[in-house]
């Protein structure tokens, strides 16, 4: 695998940054995570640093050196991060879960997988033109999907902000996957929480991803995000990576080339993983047939909606 990786979040205009990111990486996979805390709740910071934990931790577990099934091991991570930032509230009594929004991108043999829950988004890009954008799990989507309300309203309705979706809530999350992406050399993926695209149009954002390495383009998409939206500006983070071809010798000094990687070694940018997680809890057979049940009722109840501030 050859590709560039860069990532950052700024606090904005909050007192705490309740946004996590990072990424880790095999010799032939490829693990992006974006997690945003939802400030409506109780340490939001704590939920999203136990979902990378969790997520990370199995895909360390898993990549040996590819994930076998990338659609199933997306899906039930996100279990697993569910039901641990659950034992989380339980250990320490908490009157309430923490709660955070999620998304996942897992890349490897040249073909990009991703999941998500709630409003932190994932972009596919390719010469300056979305291929395709995660559909937030919001009111406001719903109410455009049944043709209730204009798309025009997205920016300025009342209900914008409210989700019906997220890691921590009293029901099992919905967690929805995407298809096999086949990528070519030059494609972005930008994953980012809702205080980058909810400023700046998802056009800007292509064009930046066009013009610039995702070294330059990131931090600059981050300081005119901050620099807009100003004293009222949410934490801020992207995390992008551009994907190059296998075998094309690189000049650029950010390109990574995984090719020489030990198999069984992995690199991260995801702190403290969690080295408690058993394995054979985390995947139950039993407790995911149950886990899809609750899904498809939690689909049924999407007027359930959760505030996210």
């Amino acid at each position: 695998m050859r590709f560039s990786v860069y990532q950052e979040s700024q606090v904005g205009g909050r007192k705490n940054n309740q946004d996590r990111m990072g990424y880790s990486f095999t010799r032939d996979a490829l693990l992006l995570l974006l997690a945003d805390g939802m400030g409506g709740h109780i340490q939001g910071e704590m939920a999203a640093t136990i979902a990378l934990q969790t997520i990370g931790s199995l895909f360390q577990q898993n990549a040996k050196p590819y994930v076998k099934k990338p659609e199933k091991f997306l899906e039930e991570s996100f279990f697993a991060a569910h039901r641990e930032i659950h034992r989380y509230r339980a250990i320490n009594n908490l009157p309430e879960t923490p709660r955070t929004t999620i998304v996942a991108c897992l890349i490897q043999h040249n073909s990009a997988f991703w999941a998500h829950c709630g409003d932190s988004r994932l972009y596919w890009m390719r010469q300056g033109q979305i291929l395709a954008r995660t559909r937030d799990h919001s009111r406001i989507e719903t109410l455009i999907a049944q043709g209730k309300v204009s798309p025009a309203e997205r920016d300025t309705h009342p209900e914008r902000n409210k989700l019906f979706n997220c890691l921590g809530a009293p029901n099992m999350p919905i967690v929805e996957l995407s298809r096999r992406a086949s990528l070519q050399a030059g494609d972005v993926l930008l994953l980012c929480s809702d205080g980058l695209w909810s400023v700046l149009p998802d056009h800007v954002l292509a064009q930046s991803l066009q013009q610039n390495t995702v070294v330059r383009a990131v931090p600059e998409l981050l300081a005119m995000a901050t620099g807009i939206a100003g004293k009222t500006s949410d934490n801020v983070t992207a995390l992008a990576v551009m994907w190059e071809s296998g075998d094309l010798a690189g000049d650029s000094p950010t390109t990574i080339t995984t090719n020489t990687l030990p198999v069984g070694s992995v690199t991260t940018t995801i702190q403290a993983p969690r080295a408690d997680l058993d394995p054979a809890d985390v995947f139950d057979d039993a407790e995911i047939e149950k886990a899809i049940e609750e899904i498809r009722g939690a689909i049924e109840k999407t007027s359930r909606i959760t505030s996210k501030n």
